[in-house]
């Protein structure tokens, strides 16, 4: 299994035909449909299956696909990782982060690795954790910044070593002129059972569901978006109440809500590397870059 052929098989799947994936390669579409066969021939198995005029992959066609992808993406990244070993390119290094990392911890840490080691290039992307692992698999980043809840496993995490940053505690948010408990009293969920809820990305919505049925009930969830600047700005109009963790309130707090930390809720925020230790220069310096500033005092929003 050479790496033209895994190219290609990886640009069927990703483009969907065989025609579509001649026109990414610069390929001719023979050439295409002969790389495929002979991929069939030396794995054993068959890879694509007619579905009406075109072709669809079979389930071993879509395992070696993915497979494919990481395999092409480790190779790039090992031929970059030499290169700069070589002095033949100043180092280089790409992150992926969910947009509060992006906004409050990157920013700082890319200034300190500016200063500790200018000659290292650093790349950002902003991605939620399902793509920036995905990337990170792929080998289109070399860190990842991700957030869990720990209501279920992360997926995407074979081969990837994840080390803790740092949690962040978790908010209820409700109107500044909403008549329910006091501030300085324990938040209850179950006090707005029969309110209107907005939520944001999937694994957000999935975790306050978890924990609204913890609390007894099942929300009514009325609006849906990973934009805590809009969150906030629908609570504060009264069109329902939401959670919110705490970057999140760091990176904007609008003044007509109120926020009330919730007890023993928490999000865990983590880098992910692929492999194990130690990790190429370029990217153990953004690391330590990141790690120094995930762990100065944070000042939650109170």
């Amino acid at each position: 299994m050479d790496l033209t052929k895994l190219r290609v098989l990886a640009a069927v799947a990703r483009e969907g035909s065989v025609t579509a994936a001649a026109d990414a390669l610069g390929y001719a579409q023979p050439s295409v449909s002969h790389h495929l066969a002979r991929l069939e021939e030396e794995t054993g198995v068959p890879l694509v299956q007619r579905a009406g005029r075109g072709i669809r992959l079979t389930e071993a066609g879509r395992l070696l696909a993915e497979r494919a992808e990481e395999i092409l993406g480790r190779v790039t990244s090992a031929r970059a990782e030499l290169a700069a070993l070589a002095g033949l390119q100043t180092g280089r290094v790409r992150l992926a982060a969910f947009p509060t990392a992006l906004a409050l911890l990157v920013p700082p840490a890319a200034a300190l690795l500016r200063r500790t080691h200018p000659g290292v290039e650093l790349a950002l992307t902003q991605a939620e954790p399902p793509e920036a692992l995905a990337a990170l698999r792929r080998g289109e980043v070399d860190v990842a910044v991700t957030f869990d809840h720990h209501d279920r496993p992360q997926p995407g995490l074979l081969h990837v070593t994840m080390t803790p940053l740092l949690t962040e505690p978790i908010y209820l948010v409700t109107p500044r002129g909403e008549t329910g408990e006091p501030k300085e009293q324990t938040p209850d969920l179950s006090a707005y059972a029969t309110t209107r809820w907005i939520t944001g990305c999937e694994r957000c919505r999935a975790h306050l569901l978890a924990s609204c049925a913890r609390a007894g009930f099942t929300p009514s969830i009325g609006f849906e978006t990973d934009d805590y600047v809009a969150v906030q700005a629908l609570v504060a109009a009264g069109m329902g109440v939401s959670t919110l963790p705490g970057l999140a309130l760091k990176a904007h707090r609008d003044p007509a809500v109120r926020i009330h930390r919730l007890p023993d809720d928490h999000r865990y925020v983590s880098t992910a590397v692929y492999g194990k230790p130690p990790a190429p220069a370029p990217v153990q310096a953004l690391l330590d870059a990141v790690r120094k500033v995930a762990g100065l005092p944070q000042r939650w929003p109170r």
